[in-house]
């Protein structure tokens, strides 16, 4: 019987982490290289120099980089001040979709971006305050980082044998004809079975949310599980986000 592979290197999780420096998904003025290899200019986006999807960094409460509290990169802050449109003091998910775009400038799509929101809103609010956007900016650097060592040609897609690269390297063990299924499920254009960083984070979240609800039974580490239907319902329910 094989052994199971659970996704060790998946960012975040209890194993190894890409590596990926802290920094910002929003703004091209640091791409690090980190453990996947440097990345070339701006990935799909507009010049070096500008953000990466929303609006340009400023300081609309009147703050210094003084003022930026402890622990919080002085770039993340800026850009929180920018995003949060209504000055509230928190990102709602309207201000979060509005801040985060594919290579090709399309929106994120909405089931990663309530994914996104639900992982960082610690108080269960529906929206995340200054260190759940830090938290959440390092989070996308590092996806970001990792998509772009697949995207090879820069396209701002990755095709169904990048994914299963990708998907291979954090640890899974999957078949291709599973891969393919993925990529045709979250593909934005089915027909060109291609997926771009929105629909990678959300495959690479949703496996890893499974996986860990499936480690629970497979307590043997088999690969294998017995369970009825409404062990089954209760399982996947209790770990959708």
């Amino acid at each position: 019987m094989a052994t199971y592979p659970y996704g060790s290197n998946y960012p975040g999780s209890s194993g190894p982490a890409p590596g990926a420096p802290p920094g910002s998904y929003f703004s091209s003025q640091h791409q690090a290289g980190g453990q996947y290899g440097p990345h070339s200019g701006q990935y799909g986006g507009p010049p070096p120099g500008s953000p990466y999807g929303g609006p340009q960094p400023s300081a609309p409460y009147g703050t210094s980089a003084g003022d930026v509290p402890a622990g919080i990169d002085p770039e993340a802050f800026s850009w929180f001040q920018s995003v949060d449109a209504d000055r509230s003091g928190y990102i709602s998910l309207n201000e979060l979709k509005q801040a985060l775009v594919n290579g090709n400038w399309s929106t994120f799509n909405d089931d990663t971006c309530h994914i996104l929101l639900n992982m960082f809103d610690k108080n269960k609010m529906g929206k995340i305050d200054l260190y759940g956007f830090s938290a959440l900016w390092g989070f996308l650097k590092q996806w970001r980082n990792m998509f772009q060592q697949f995207d090879r040609d820069r396209s701002g897609n990755i095709n169904t044998q990048e994914l299963q690269q990708a998907l291979t390297q954090m640890g899974y063990n999957l078949s291709p004809q599973f891969v393919q299924f993925l990529t045709t499920r979250f593909a934005q254009k089915p027909a060109r079975s291609t997926i771009q960083l929105d629909s990678f984070i959300q495959i690479c979240t949703q496996l890893q949310t499974t996986t860990d609800a499936f480690k629970e039974k497979d307590t043997n580490r088999s690969g294998n599980i017995r369970i009825n239907y409404e062990d089954f319902l209760t399982l996947a329910i209790s770990r959708m986000l």
